[in-house]
């Protein structure tokens, strides 16, 4: 199906989250299948969180394609993980499978340990993982949830780039997943788009602090990719929506954004800190 076609997905919803690729109808194009690759991260060693499924695998796999080997990091979705591991080895490149809470200083620590213990080093941290919990009022929002979504999606950040920083050189490059909802308001996530805000201000202050020490700092931030978070977030009528209110009219595929982070990765953005690329389907950003 070429992407154009994809005006739309049928009404879904799964009970959980992060969610399951197996689950999704279509499935998401998150395989690189049409990528061409230039040896662009050749030797290098990156950690990709939530590179299970989504935009991470497709970065994951991206990665690897461009000659890094990778190690992946997931909460609980096994078979996913499986599936992008598989994905990586079959470009010829290492791949480890590390499992557990982003939230927990301790786990973020030992990540970093155990892939520069296996993997030899590191050169990329991108920081993926992320959650989001549908609330259509401000006070529907618990205390639980709160604490949860920024413990995942920020708390994480700064536990991985302390642990990572300790081991990375100059020429490193580290990428954080922010979201088109820190710029573009999204009533029904006010929590979620509070911690990608933070995510543009952490990259945009943390870029400054190690420019002398050439380890660059930027952001991506998607609009509305179709990956499992979204039937895990959405009801299944919204999802059938999802994508549709874009200048472009559709959702993009996790594929569509992964090169942005290749890029920011390779040394073709060498002269690129501080920086956010906007993949979002036509969305104008500080326009």
């Amino acid at each position: 199906m070429k992407r154009s076609d994809m005006q739309a997905q049928p009404p879904q919803h799964q009970h959980r989250q992060p969610g399951f690729t197996a689950e999704m109808y279509p499935a998401p194009q998150d395989r690189m299948e049409d990528y061409k690759a230039a040896g662009k991260l050749e030797g290098k060693v990156a950690i990709v969180t939530g590179g299970d499924s989504g935009i991470g695998r497709a970065v994951a796999i991206g990665f690897a394609m461009e000659g890094a080997d990778v190690a992946i990091v997931y909460l609980n979705e096994d078979s996913d993980a499986e599936t992008t591991c598989e994905c990586v080895q079959y470009q010829g490149r290492r791949c480890l499978l590390i499992k557990g809470d982003l939230g927990d200083q301790k786990f973020c620590n030992n990540v970093v340990a155990k892939t520069v213990s296996k993997l030899g080093k590191l050169d990329i941290l991108v920081n993926n993982a992320g959650e989001q919990h549908v609330q259509n009022e401000l006070a529907d929002i618990s205390s639980e949830q709160l604490q949860r979504t920024f413990r995942t999606n920020i708390f994480s950040m700064f536990y991985m780039t302390q642990a990572a920083l300790k081991h990375m050189h100059g020429d490193a490059s580290i990428i954080n997943t922010t979201s088109v909802t820190a710029y573009k308001d999204k009533q029904q996530l006010i929590d979620y788009a509070a911690t990608k805000g933070a995510i543009v201000a952490f990259t945009r202050s943390l870029s400054q602090q190690l420019a002398s020490r050439n380890i660059r700092v930027n952001a991506v931030a998607p609009g509305p990719i179709w990956t499992p978070l979204i039937p895990a977030s959405f009801s299944a009528e919204e999802v059938e929506e999802f994508g549709r209110s874009s200048p472009l009219g559709r959702p993009g595929q996790p594929d569509e954004v992964a090169p942005s982070y290749i890029f920011l990765a390779s040394s073709d953005a060498s002269y690129m800190t501080g920086q956010v690329l906007h993949p979002n389907g036509g969305t104008i950003v500080n326009g």
